[in-house]
């Protein structure tokens, strides 16, 4: 048995997963491991079966951004505020954890880098409790996604706007909301849904065809259910083959409403690795590819979704080995619903880890860990 095989075997013996997908790829080659079900007392788990990446839709969204920036389409420096009305004028909280009407004005425009860079002041802060995050979480359902909950986008911006932000634009980091901010933007800067704007920047050019913000028909006997653990430690059924992504979304999340395969994921990432370049043409420029993947913005010390580490456009990037699955340069990011997904510029490698049962936090990390820690080690 090879030792990714056994990586992903240990944690379906054990039953801390149903099932894992899991690929580590060099240059041409790519070795690939399954173990597990796609559902409890169901069929095996197989190379192409489909997973929820959650949060591994950021760096995807990140890229449609990146080509639009490359078609001069918009640009880092542009304000929001032209294609979204609705944030003009943001007030923000004196404090993360103030209430919500203890508020300052803003002191200059949110623009599309601060989008990116997670800086534009809409987001998570670590305090779960703090009034801003609980009204993200019950007015826009920011937190594990539910596809069918979340209101359409002109809904979805008239709340956001009075919700207030975390922080001044440009002065702080702030997680997950400014990705969804980001997708209903690329739309009104296209005239045309997210779900068509990623297909025809990303998508369609790399033949990403497993990817995507719902399931057809005809690919659901692929679709892994999603499970959670219960206060015992049971596992209870999250989302089936023909629940949540099953039709299209009034909202298509480019936050974390993806579903993809290791394989797809792969072929976005080794873009990424060669510069932007796919198959002989150019998918992103090098530019844009760097800004992507070079550090661009730090959270404060100790940030539980951080850890430390800096944000690029729709990933981390390591800017240390504080931890053993940590290498300087590594870009990528982990999704909710127990997937990870690197790439490696310093070694040319790309890994993909696609499990379907939720993580309970952003310390809920032992058995992706595991296979990080593993593919980190430079004799791999």
């Amino acid at each position: 048995m090879s030792e990714l095989q056994e990586l992903v075997e240990e944690p379906t013996r054990t039953g801390a997963v149903p099932g894992v997908v899991a690929l580590v790829a060099t240059g041409g080659r790519r070795e690939v491991a399954a173990a597990g079900v796609r559902a409890l007392g169901g069929v095996a788990m197989s190379r192409d079966t489909v997973f929820r990446i959650a949060s591994l839709s950021k760096s995807l969204l990140a890229a449609a951004a990146m080509a639009l920036v490359d078609r001069g389409r918009l640009g880092l420096d542009d304000e929001v505020r032209r294609w979204l009305p609705e944030l003009s004028s943001p007030s923000v909280l004196r404090t993360p954890t103030s209430e919500l009407d203890d508020v300052v004005p803003a002191e200059r425009p949110i623009t599309v880098r601060h989008l990116l860079e997670f800086s534009g002041g809409h987001g998570m802060v670590p305090q779960f409790d703090a009034p801003v995050v609980v009204a993200l979480m019950e007015r826009l359902h920011q937190g594990p996604p539910e596809p069918q909950r979340t209101p359409a986008p002109q809904e979805w911006m008239a709340r956001l706007a009075e919700i207030p932000l975390v922080h001044q634009p440009g002065r702080g980091w702030t997680y997950n909301t400014g990705a969804d901010v980001l997708s209903v933007l690329l739309s009104r800067v296209e005239g045309a849904s997210v779900a068509q704007v990623l297909a025809d920047t990303v998508l369609e050019p790399l033949g990403l065809h497993d990817t995507g913000f719902w399931v057809p028909a005809d690919k659901r006997e692929r679709f892994a259910t999603s499970y959670r653990a219960d206060g015992s430690g049971e596992l209870v059924e999250v989302d089936g083959p023909d629940g949540q992504w099953s039709e299209e979304p009034a909202f298509c999340s480019g936050a974390g409403g993806l579903v993809s395969t290791v394989d797809d994921w792969c072929t976005f990432a080794q873009m990424l690795l060669a510069g932007g370049q796919h198959a002989g043409r150019a998918v992103l420029s090098a530019e844009a590819v760097r800004q992507m993947t070079s550090p661009q913005n730090r959270a404060e010390a100790g940030n539980i979704f951080l850890e430390d580490q800096a944000w690029g456009f729709g990933g981390s990037v390591d800017v240390s080995a504080d931890q053993p699955w940590q290498v300087p340069g590594r870009y990528g990011w982990m999704g909710g619903t127990g997937t990870a997904g690197y790439l490696y510029p310093s070694s040319g490698r790309v890994a993909v880890w696609l499990s379907q049962r939720e993580l309970a936090g952003p310390s809920d990390f032992a058995t992706v860990g595991r296979f990080l820690t593993g593919v980190a080690r430079p004799s791999r």
